[in-house]
């Protein structure tokens, strides 16, 4: 296993029904695969102590938490101070997942967008990277990033990145990442690899947004942080680098934005 370059799965939900009782298989696995640290996504703030636990309990384990957009109308609308003082937990990494997603849930675009300004902040406040989830919501999303960069300055991942060349030049001109889920692996996502292949490599991460969108040879199966390395295989294709090279690439983007796991790592 020390021979298998080291990859992190940079967003996933392990606090999801479809994991219960399997985590210490699950964790072992993507170990066995070298994807060494996951973080896991509270999507509800109310959902919180139970990935907070998730993450106490194991230690390749960190942590995120916010309101998902397409449940804004849903929850409670999060405050920046609460998300600032969940931050304080040292396995808390980042602040989401939030954004905008118009596919299903466009009527409650205007709570979304409320939620969406709370939780930059929030990352503004925290120096936390800002986790966004996009979906037919482009021009807004771009828009509104671009507004509260301009306030202040923050840092942000567009996790499992399947939007425009637009909006991925709009957010890497923000000097923000853009993260590869198992879609870029997909036969018919040839489009969203040449978005991925036109960005700075050292804005690139990997993930699984485990248990969804699992890349082959596990398409339509349930996902799990394991199969990063697949979708990261296939990332090295599309920036025709050694795997080995990728991998050591997009660990050092992990660090770089998630500097409070890479730190905790160190002291660990």
């Amino acid at each position: 296993m020390s021979d298998t370059p080291q990859i992190t799965d940079s967003h996933c939900h392990l606090d999801f029904p479809d994991f219960d009782g399997q985590l210490d298989e699950i964790i072992t696995r993507a170990a066995e695969a070298g994807v060494t640290r996951m973080v896991t996504i509270c999507t509800r703030l109310r959902n919180e102590p139970t990935v907070r636990a998730i993450a106490e309990a194991h230690a390749p384990v960190f942590y995120a938490t916010g309101t998902h957009p397409m449940s804004a109308a849903e929850e409670p609308m999060a405050t920046v101070d609460e998300l600032v003082a969940l931050s304080q937990h040292p396995k808390f990494v980042g602040i989401g997942e939030t954004g905008l997603d118009y596919h299903y849930t466009a009527d409650s675009a205007q709570m979304q967008k409320q939620s969406l300004r709370i939780h930059i902040e929030a990352a503004q406040r925290t120096n936390l990277p800002l986790i966004i989830h996009a979906r037919a919501a482009d021009d807004d999303m771009a828009r509104i990033l671009a507004e509260e960069y301009r306030n202040a300055p923050y840092t942000c991942v567009m996790h499992c990145f399947s939007s425009s060349a637009q909006l991925a030049k709009a957010a890497i001109d923000l000097g923000f990442h853009l993260s590869m889920s198992g879609i870029a692996a997909f036969p018919k996502s040839q489009e969203l690899r040449d978005i991925f292949a036109s960005t700075p490599v050292d804005r690139i991460l990997v993930e699984t947004d485990a248990p969804y969108l699992a890349p082959p040879p596990y398409r339509g199966k349930r996902n799990e942080p394991a199969y990063t390395a697949h979708t990261a295989r296939k990332g090295a294709e599309v920036f025709g680098m050694d795997y080995a090279a990728f991998a050591a690439q997009t660990q050092a983007n992990f660090d770089r934005l998630f500097n409070k796991a890479a730190c905790y790592k160190a002291a660990a």
